[in-house]
């Protein structure tokens, strides 16, 4: 049997369609069919006519069929925009945008696989009308729409483990980035002893060790300055990465809150507060003793 590239239950609507489309196309052959009949039975009573009479038969036998065609394509064209009405509709309650291309309703080896599919069809079908009738079975409710809704959980599932990912990873930095701090500290501090024993050597050590001291006292604050930029970037990394959440957790609400909560109550963020405000008051403290 020959195939058209989807899943089972699509083809049946396909088959569905092309069943209607043949009634149609039966239908309109039948009209036709009459339109000659017709000529045949009320005009071709006489056994020899004259030029314009054969003339003006087929003249109003050609108005009578192109008549009858037109409105049946007609019929044909606004019956598909019904068909595609429908599917578009379905598509947008799930906010999807389908497109189509035209130039394929012209390939005539997509054509020809139709035209097999359809004799197929036709075949297999008049086959069936000669067995015992199978009752169809009702398809599921909505089968389409709960396929795409769990394909999109599973899609916002996927999201949100990448932003808890990105989120560990954030945490991960700014973690490093306060025993960065913790470091210079604890050199600043050494210096800081370093200073206080050499305070009774010559006045050449003294002003070597200030130099070094104010040397080292600048870089610190570069650093320093450097590592809040960093902290700043992060903190607005956070907040972007939070907002991302908030996009996701329409949907997963109990993700979004737990998420949070985790954000707002993470150690890392309260200890790099506590040490800010430990390293301004020891910085002050500093400022205190080199005026000294």
């Amino acid at each position: 049997q020959a195939e058209l590239g989807v899943n089972e239950h699509h083809q049946n609507e396909v088959v569905s369609y092309m069943r209607f489309a043949r009634f149609k196309r039966g239908m309109c052959l039948k009209t036709v069919d009459s339109c000659f009949q017709d000529l045949k039975d009320s005009r071709l009573v006489e056994e020899t006519f004259t030029v314009d009479e054969v003339i003006d038969m087929l003249d109003g036998l050609q108005s009578v069929v192109h008549s009858e065609v037109e409105s049946e394509l007609i019929n044909t064209t606004y019956t598909n925009v019904l068909l595609l009405r429908q599917l578009f509709s379905q598509a947008e309650k799930w906010y999807l945008k389908l497109q189509t291309d035209v130039s394929d309703l012209e390939n005539r080896e997509l054509l020809h696989q139709v035209a097999e599919f359809e004799k197929s069809e036709y075949t297999s079908s008049n086959k069936k009308s000669t067995a015992d009738p199978i009752k169809p079975k009702l398809a599921p409710l909505n089968e389409g729409g709960s396929e795409l809704l769990n394909k999109t959980v599973a899609y916002l599932q996927e999201e949100n483990e990448k932003l808890k990912t990105r989120l560990r990873t954030i945490e991960t930095q700014a973690t490093a980035a306060l025993d960065e701090k913790s470091k210079l500290e604890k050199s600043l501090k050494d210096l800081q002893m370093i200073q206080g024993d050499q305070k009774n050597n010559a006045n050449q050590d003294i002003t070597e060790l200030e130099n070094k001291v104010a040397a080292l006292k600048s870089q610190f604050e570069k650093t320093l300055n450097d590592t809040t930029a960093n902290q700043k970037f992060l903190e607005e990394d956070l907040v972007t990465t939070k907002h991302n959440l908030l996009k996701v957790q329409d949907q997963l609400s109990a993700a979004e809150k737990e998420l949070e909560k985790k954000f707002q109550q993470t150690a890392a963020y309260r200890n790099m507060k506590e040490i800010l405000t430990k390293k301004n008051e020891q910085i002050k403290d500093l400022r205190r003793r080199l005026s000294k």
